[in-house]
């Protein structure tokens, strides 16, 4: 049996079917939106410049650690050695020119002869035995690791310059340069024996 609803309870009653008939339509459509807006967050989120250089950071400090490592045993520099070095053509060492965006390392390999008369003769240019790279400043702690024992014959040190091929308006940029690469290379626990003044005048120490 059926009992009649007073007018205002069935009206109440209307309200709250309609409301919840409105919710039950209005929900999926909220959570299909939803799911629409956050669609694109669904996948990777690219990083932010500074995420990107935090990662960036974290990668260069840990290629250093595992640089300076391999690096602990070339000996300490002998200034000795390389003090009355005045051309870039007598340096024995690494030597690193510095350029806009890249970085050049030059290694110098011995003479294959057991005859200290034969060197730097037509028969052993220096020319013939040295190596170029073209390198990336993030991959410098790494290539600097890599050069044999041999190729320091003045212990740990290595020359820096700044391109003398550089344009005038690159010149702030290759400042900016060498000293990041000065900064990596110090923190490698190798000395920087820099050749270019602040300037970028080419003048040699």
């Amino acid at each position: 049996m059926h009992r009649a609803l007073p007018a205002h309870s069935f009206e109440r009653s209307l309200c709250l079917n309609a409301k919840r008939a409105a919710f039950a339509f209005v929900l999926p459509l909220m959570l299909f939106a939803g799911c629409r807006s956050s669609a694109p967050s669904s996948g990777p989120q690219q990083p932010t410049p500074r995420q990107l250089q935090q990662q960036q950071a974290r990668a260069l400090a840990k290629n250093e650690a595992t640089a300076r490592v391999s690096l602990e045993e070339i000996p300490p520099p002998s200034k000795h050695l390389y003090v009355n070095v005045h051309s870039t053509a007598a340096w024995q060492n690494p030597f690193l020119s510095v350029h806009r965006d890249t970085l050049t390392l030059r290694v110098i390999f011995p003479q294959q002869t057991s005859s200290a008369l034969d060197a730097g003769t037509l028969l052993h240019p220096a020319a013939a035995r040295r190596q170029e790279l073209e390198i990336r400043m993030a991959d410098l702690p790494e290539a600097l690791a890599a050069v044999p024992d041999f190729a320091w014959p003045y212990g740990r040190v290595v020359a820096i310059e700044e391109s003398p091929t550089a344009s005038r308006q690159d010149r702030a940029q290759v400042r900016r340069n060498v000293e990041q690469a000065i900064r990596i290379v110090n923190d490698l626990d190798v000395v920087v024996d820099e050749w270019t003044a602040p300037g970028g005048n080419g003048l040699l120490h």
